[in-house]
């Protein structure tokens, strides 16, 4: 997949999203997000068209692009959609990226979902969309050395964004002092500016060369030795070993602690980190929920890990996997107990319990759960719309209707939520054999986005059999 421009969409896709431009000059920006976000479904390397969303997303949420940079909410990466695309990044990267725009959507400042963004641009080969992705994750923590280097790292490979990798950098230098990995970067960047702006990296056409477009040979060699990005064998491998040298002597930084903790996850040492973690929960500093959250991640992680190093040809394959997936379940469940103990009037966690619940297919246990969630305003929708699927698991079909019928009273707009909620609707009613409703609903969607999910069949499908 490549990075398109608006004169390569179909002109059926480029019509769409005029109409999302006009929405978002109305500052109509729910309608936008969802026109945005269809064009975006369609063709995911549309670049302008992702900028342009994230315009609507900070608009929607009346901040500037200073204040918003300067914003990030704690727990960011615990929302279940987030989980959701995590999960997807394997097999869809696409997907994933989907489902965090509409996590953006919600809240423009969730640094766990441009996280999502950049890996998935990754898979899909869309440098620019990365590169953009990663501005936002080093503009909201400016002071962290990983996320400035990866962003000022890919400015520098792909000479996108160059001024703003510039500026972060050079912020973080003068917040750190003296940093070497810092410096060479700075330098790297530097030089990959220079032959930008210069026009250095065009040199090779019509017979011309680098060095004769420069103006002698001393500064060809001198360019060129800065232009050599001098990285280690991995950047994570070399902040775990320059915080590792730091803790005799910091044991009480805990903030370095976590980052540690962070970087061992990333590298697959899952032990070491909870170790780590473990150590945090033992301090002062214990009390931090979000602690918990990290904690019971990578765990998660570790039982995701011991999956994929299951030898896919083994005989015993499937039941081993199976295995590690129950003791995975289990884990999940008895740990977000644990927090809803902890935190009985956190609706948030109810939530999670739910699903969970419902994954494991314990439904009456789930209904209880989903029934509470309905209390945070940010769950509801999603709270009822679990819990109708619940009834229609335990046959109370009518009941599913009802909390369905709600639920989308409840919800303005047209956008994904409300055409799961529609196409759920249409799904119980077919199951219950009223056909001409269930037809009505799948066209309800049909006749704006005929390309969800399966809809256009259900409609042929239904049309026919009336």
């Amino acid at each position: 997949m490549a990075e398109i421009t608006i004169n390569q969409l179909p002109p059926e896709v480029r019509r769409l999203h005029t109409k999302a431009i006009e929405a978002a000059q109305r500052e109509n920006h729910d309608y936008a997000m969802t026109l945005f976000a269809q064009v975006l479904s369609k063709h995911p390397g549309f670049f302008e068209g992702r900028k342009q969303l994230r315009a609507a997303q900070l608009a929607k949420a009346g901040a500037q692009n200073t204040g918003f940079f300067k914003k990030m909410l704690s727990g960011a990466g615990s929302s279940p959609q987030i989980a959701k695309a995590k999960m997807a990044m394997s097999k869809n990267p696409a997907e994933a990226m989907a489902i965090a725009e509409e996590v953006l959507n919600a809240d423009p400042h969730t640094s766990a979902a441009y996280r999502i963004i950049a890996d998935a641009a990754v898979g899909l080969e869309l440098p620019q969309t990365r590169v953009f992705a990663l501005e936002s994750l080093a503009r909201i923590s400016p002071k962290d050395k990983a996320a400035v280097m990866e962003f000022a790292e890919a400015a520098s490979e792909t000479g996108a964004n160059t001024d703003a990798a510039e500026k972060v950098l050079n912020e973080l230098i003068r917040a750190s002092g003296y940093d070497q990995d810092l410096l060479q970067l700075q330098k790297n960047l530097s030089a990959h500016k220079t032959m930008k702006d210069g026009g250095y990296d065009k040199a090779g056409s019509e017979g011309s060369s680098f060095r004769d477009m420069l103006k002698n040979k001393d500064e060809s060699v001198a360019l060129e030795q800065e232009n050599k990005v001098q990285k280690s064998e991995d950047q994570a491998a070399r902040l775990i070993a320059e915080y590792e040298s730091r803790l005799p002597k910091e044991p009480e930084n805990f903030k370095m602690l976590r980052s540690l903790a962070e970087l061992y996850t990333q590298k697959s040492r899952f032990d070491e980190a909870l170790e780590i973690y473990a150590r945090i929960k033992n301090s002062p500093h214990g009390n931090d929920p979000s602690l918990d959250q990290a904690m019971a991640a990578t765990q998660v992680r570790k039982f995701d890990f011991a999956i994929a190093q299951v030898n896919p040809f083994a005989p015993e394959h499937a039941e081993q996997v199976t295995q590690i997936t129950a003791q995975k379940a289990e884990y999940q469940i008895a740990e977000c107990k644990q927090r809803v103990e902890k935190y009985p009037t956190d609706m948030a966690i109810r939530f999670e319990m739910g699903q969970l619940y419902f994954q494991a297919g314990k439904i009456n246990e789930a209904i209880g759960e989903f029934q509470k969630a309905q209390g945070n305003p940010h769950k509801r929708l999603a709270a009822m719309s679990f819990l109708a699927q619940c009834f229609a698991k335990k046959g109370m079909n009518d009941s599913a209707v009802r909390t369905l019928q709600n639920a989308i009273k409840e919800k303005p707009g047209f956008d994904e939520e409300k055409k799961d909620l529609i196409y759920n609707l249409g799904s119980v009613l077919e199951q219950m054999g009223k056909k001409a409703e269930a037809l009505e609903q799948f066209l309800i969607i049909w006749e704006s986005d005929i390309s969800y999910r399966d809809v256009a069949a259900k409609v042929e499908s239904l049309s026919a059999g009336q």
